[in-house]
């Protein structure tokens, strides 16, 4: 008996039943090579699939957050906050009716790029590297040159822009600038990130009492809600009820993911409060201290022997000082810290 296998090609047309604001995979702008399209799986969803078996996505299982090398279980990783991401994503794309696929395939590879030590080992290495270095323009190196021994994943171009321009900066949140994405689903992606490390990193500075629950902003309490759970529920509700009407009413040519304009507000207030709060004090402490030196132990030693690196970070065509922050950037906590104590025997 033969069976059909084209299921791919059943899912596409089911996509064209989403808002017409959402990305279909019939009108990708494809990969940057050319491969036979699979039977069962859409573009989007192999994307995704190549995600979750990279060493990369591993990897996010030991890289910090925002606390380093934290004693207790229930700290904030990488791939946690991650997984949170994709979560928040998904619900949001689904009440959109958005493509959920690319949604989660965004989500998913949006923090590849980390460096070991959170932002203190990006902030290192951008200081050392003569091109300097961002964790989202990493992300997109990663998937394009760096993983499957220099061959890459070859993803879409949706998903390799939704996670190249996820990244806030300095901006508030849907400040100027805010959606140069170029889908809605990489919008919410980037909003969802917020969404989640707002809360997860409230709950990460409660239980390392560097802030206690009564010290948070009073009107972020009144406006947003008392507990993480709470505040969640209110920002996904806000973010899906006021993109429905601006994706329904607005005459822009660029439809925009949107919030209320005092649960905005509320936001913002409390990602200054959690900056003043808990991520500048967190700059300065013995442990990002020792993170700061061993970055740059690292970084100096693997310029002078070269030979130390894994092959496939040396037979590139790049500068040394290229060479040795990809490998850096790849590495795990423990993996730089186990490293730098080698190195330095």
């Amino acid at each position: 008996m033969v069976v059909n296998l084209d299921i791919r090609q059943r899912i596409e047309e089911a996509e064209e039943r989403l808002s017409p604001h959402a990305s279909k995979n019939r009108y990708s702008r494809g990969r940057l090579k050319w491969e036979e399209p699979c039977q069962i799986r859409t573009d989007f969803q192999r994307d995704r699939d190549r995600i979750i078996h990279s060493n990369a996505f591993r990897r996010l299982k030991h890289k910090t957050q925002v606390f380093i090398a934290p004693l207790g279980d229930h700290y904030v990783t990488r791939l946690t906050h991650t997984l949170e991401v994709a979560q928040i994503a998904r619900t949001i794309s689904r009440a959109l009716s958005l493509n959920e696929d690319l949604t989660e395939t965004i989500a998913l590879g949006h923090d590849l790029g980390h460096t070991p030590f959170g932002h203190i080992g990006e902030d290192i290495l951008n200081e050392l590297n003569p091109d300097g270095f961002r964790h989202n323009e990493q992300s997109l190196r990663i998937i394009d040159l760096l993983e499957k021994d220099g061959q890459g994943l070859n993803l879409t171009w949706e998903v390799r822009d939704g996670i190249l321009k996820h990244s806030k900066g300095g901006i508030e949140v849907l400040g100027e600038g805010w959606n140069d994405v170029g889908t809605i689903e990489g919008q919410v992606v980037k909003i969802a990130d917020i969404v989640a490390y707002v809360n997860h990193d409230i709950r990460d500075a409660i239980r390392a009492n560097v802030i206690t629950e009564d010290k948070l902003p009073k009107s972020v309490v009144k406006t947003l809600g008392h507990s993480s759970s709470e505040r969640i529920n209110t920002l996904v509700y806000d973010i899906v009820r006021q993109s429905l009407y601006t994706l329904n009413h607005s005459q822009a040519s660029k439809s925009t993911i949107s919030m209320s304009s005092n649960i905005l507000e509320a936001t913002n207030t409390l990602r200054d409060f959690l900056f003043e709060k808990v991520y500048n004090p967190s700059l300065n402490t013995e442990d990002t201290d020792s993170a700061k030196e061993t970055i740059r132990f690292l970084y100096s030693h693997l310029k002078k022997h070269e030979g130390k690196m894994p092959k496939e970070y040396t037979l590139r065509n790049d500068s040394i000082g290229r060479k040795v922050t990809d490998y850096i950037a790849g590495m795990t906590d423990h993996y730089a810290t186990r490293m730098a104590k080698e190195y330095s025997a």
